[in-house]
């Protein structure tokens, strides 16, 4: 045979594959400048380009061959990249261990690779006889298999055009190396860490080349052009941000260009450390979404997204866009979730898994070797999820270099001081007093009594043509509240919409003259780039309330607008905000501001207020901070280890997402329709999440119940089940779902 191949479809040799891999390792030198500068002792690109040539050399099987060319065959699906192995003995390199590693864990982890090693002999020319569907089978050793299918003399023909020094193949079992590896405990956490960040570079080259993937983007001087191309000069503290090296955290007021400041700050860390991946890290799905709209007109394809709704955002970006096909948007998708974007908005856990060892976790750790993240809004989340942030800034600005950009409007001293502390003394920078001055554009009005009960007031602002905004504690409360308002162009959103209505919702925002009302809960919190005159809500925490006064006057152009809170609760209040000593210091923050200055927030009070209402870690906040911190910074430092896959500890990450995901019974035949037309993400976008808690109670009360459905796969006779929970909720696009209305199927009966 002359000619090895690697894949099937399409038809790929093995030098072609490796030639593949070997283009991607050398982009990868040109974009991570930094491993050079840092990785002293050994030639890490070295290791790399030796592993790519070595890692499917294994697919010299004849069986394996056989099978690539549409023959028969006795393949039955053992690991081509054991039989690479042997080669890799044949290296006499100092670092041949490495290279071994690398090669035997590039698919699977080591235990998994242990049990398909069990299936041989272990010695050498020894038989094993087992009674297998009442004949006898002959079951030979690892070695056996190697010496009788290995197509050796065709691997080292191509062995030696790479002119690498070669000695023969070393027949040996692997499985004695492997559990050599894992009972290893000599290899100190830099030697770690530098097999992490080999495996992690290994697999990008790989899985790179397989994709057919040629363009890798780099962030350039050239594309921070536009930044100076503006007619006025910018803020002190832009200016500041600008010239600073290294950590930095800057408070300024909300639409004082604190985004522009994050990019100043970046062009100067690229110009003087070198080129790195950038992460750009909001709390919020929306936010995101805005984000990168914002940054992708400037930067274009060099900006990418990564949030757990990724897909349904693409079906939902392109849905009207006869040139971009499903190949397309699939196309998009892995460009964001590989290393193409020099630059990815995404949120925290989409790094966060990394150092949960989430499948895939060494490319995303050396992706961020010598890089940049930018924290935008990092007051936003709570206690377990700020642990968990400060153990990832923790390791990546020790080991990995990352340079850490934090924005903020308002952020309690005791964050702030956890923050400082990780960053080792970052550069302060605060906008200047004079510049909070002008950004006043917000009355405190407190009312007395509930929202509910004060409609005529909201109904009377809408009658004067203002364009008013309201914001409820709870989705049922939106919705009583929107229904009662008489508004002809009004939309309400929350968290019980579905993807494709809630799409729909934020597109019609954006025509901002046309929606005179908007009802909803916290999503309005973190919404689109919104303006209005008046704010009518009901009590929240501080932070909250500031967040939610940020989407009235927001382009200051108003004078000023009032922001009207009700000082009473209702009672669903403590399950959406469980700490009334927070409310209390909010309502009484609110009330003395409310008599100073005819009750005009002052932008430079704002920090004060919050120390106010934040002054320090609450009891329980501060030890599930502290719980949560020692144990995550406990695994990174003695079980984060390449070639392992920890199940538990992947659990536990996809444990902190509380929502499930229903299907209304209105939209069961939409599904369905959708399913057999192989409409897959349309069909998710129909979906609803709702919370744990809830989906317990519904489930246990009959409104929760698994349905099958089953289609065929276009293309194929292959028929696919796929399960769905359905939830006897009503359902309507403008309300979205209601939990006290339940919902009948076309023969009127209670589903």
């Amino acid at each position: 045979m002359n000619t090895l191949l690697a894949k099937s479809n399409p038809q790929t040799t093995l030098r072609q594959h490796i030639e593949d891999g070997l283009d991607i390792l050398n982009i990868l030198k040109s974009i991570f400048p930094y491993v050079s500068k840092r990785i002293k002792g050994f030639d890490f690109w070295e290791i790399i380009r030796l592993s790519i040539i070595f890692h499917d050399l294994g697919k010299g099987h004849l069986e394996f061959q056989k099978m690539l060319q549409g023959k028969s065959n006795s393949w039955i699906h053992q690991r081509h990249e054991l039989f690479s192995l042997p080669f890799v003995k044949g290296l006499d390199l100092e670092f041949q261990k490495k290279i071994y590693w690398i090669v035997a864990g590039h698919h699977k982890d080591f235990e998994t690779l242990l049990g398909s090693l069990r299936s041989y002999g272990d010695e050498v020319g020894e038989i094993f006889e087992r009674l297998d569907l009442g004949g006898i089978t002959e079951i030979p050793s690892f070695q056996k298999e190697f010496e009788n299918n290995i197509l050796e003399k065709e691997v080292i023909e191509l062995l030696k055009s790479y002119n690498i020094e070669f000695n023969l193949p070393e027949t040996h079992n692997p499985k004695y190396e492997i559990e050599n590896f894992l009972k290893d405990n000599t290899l100190n956490p830099r030697e770690i860490l530098y097999l992490i960040l080999l495996v992690g570079a290994f697999k990008e080259c790989d899985h790179l080349a397989s994709a057919g993937i040629k363009d890798i983007y780099k962030i350039e001087s050239a594309d921070f052009k536009y930044l100076h191309e503006n007619e006025y000069d910018f803020y002190n503290h832009q200016q500041k941000s600008a010239k600073e090296v290294g950590n930095t955290i800057l408070r300024a007021p909300t639409g004082s260009g604190k985004t522009e400041s994050a990019l100043l700050w970046l062009e100067n860390q690229l110009n003087t450390n070198g080129l790195g991946r950038i992460f750009y890290i909001l709390p919020y799905t929306a936010s995101i979404n805005a984000m990168y709209e914002r940054l992708e007109e400037k930067l274009g394809k060099k900006v990418g997204l990564l949030h757990g709704k990724l897909a349904a955002y693409i079906e939902s970006r392109f849905e009207d866009d006869p040139t971009i096909t499903e190949t397309h948007k699939i196309k998009i998708k892995e460009q964001f979730r590989t290393l193409v974007c020099p630059l990815k908005v995404a949120t925290p856990f989409q790094l966060l898994k990394n150092i949960f060892t989430v499948k895939g976790y060494e490319k995303g750790i050396f992706e961020w070797f010598g890089g940049y993240f930018i924290f935008d809004e990092i007051h936003a989340y709570d206690p377990k999820t700020f642990a968990q942030i400060i153990a990832l800034l923790k390791f990546s600005v020790q080991n990995l270099g990352v340079h850490v950009f934090v924005m903020t409007a308002t952020l309690p001293q005791f964050l702030r001081k956890e923050i400082e502390t990780v960053l080792k003394e970052p550069s302060l920078i605060q906008a200047d007093n004079k510049l909070y001055n002008q950004f006043d554009r917000h009355r405190i009005v407190l009312k007395d009594g509930l929202l509910v009960g004060s409609l005529k007031l909201i109904q009377d602002a809408i009658d004067k043509n203002q364009k008013v905004l309201v914001v409820c504690n709870t989705v049922e409360q939106a919705q009583t509240v929107y229904e009662k308002l008489d508004c002809q162009d009004k939309v309400l959103i929350h968290g019980g919409f579905n993807a494709k209505d809630r799409s729909d919702k934020e597109q019609e925002l954006k025509k901002e003259d046309d929606v005179k009302l908007l009802v909803g809960t916290q999503a309005i919190e973190v919404s689109l780039d919104i303006d209005y005159d008046v704010i009518f809500s009901e009590l929240a925490p501080l932070d909250a309330l500031i967040q939610r006064f940020g989407r009235v006057n927001r382009r200051r152009k108003k004078g000023i607008c009032d922001c009207i809170i009700f000082k009473e609760r209702n009672a669903s209040d403590k399950y959406i905000y469980r700490n009334p000593h927070i409310i209390e210091r909010t309502l009484s923050i609110l009330e003395e501001k409310q008599n100073q200055n005819n009750g005009i927030i002052k932008e430079i009070d704002l920090q004060e207020m919050i120390d106010f209402v934040y002054p320090a870690w609450e009891k329980e906040d501060k030890e599930e901070f502290d719980r949560i911190l020692s144990l995550l910074t406990h695994f990174i430092e003695n079980d984060l280890k390449p070639f392992s896959h920890n199940q538990r500890r992947e659990e536990d990450f996809y444990s902190q997402f509380d929502g499930i995901k229903v299907l209304p019974t209105s939209l069961l035949n939409e599904y369905e329709k959708l399913l057999e037309e192989n409409q897959f993400i349309k069909a998710e976008n129909l979906k609803v999440s709702i919370t744990t808690r809830r989906f317990m109670a519904l489930k246990q009360d009959g409104g929760i119940e698994l349905e099958k459905k089953v289609f065929e796969k276009k293309g194929t006779d292959k028929l696919i089940d796929k399960n769905v929970l359905v939830i006897n909720r009503k359902y309507t696009p403008n309300l979205g779902l209601q939990f006290k209305e339940k919902e009948f199927n076309i023969k009127g009966e209670i589903w």
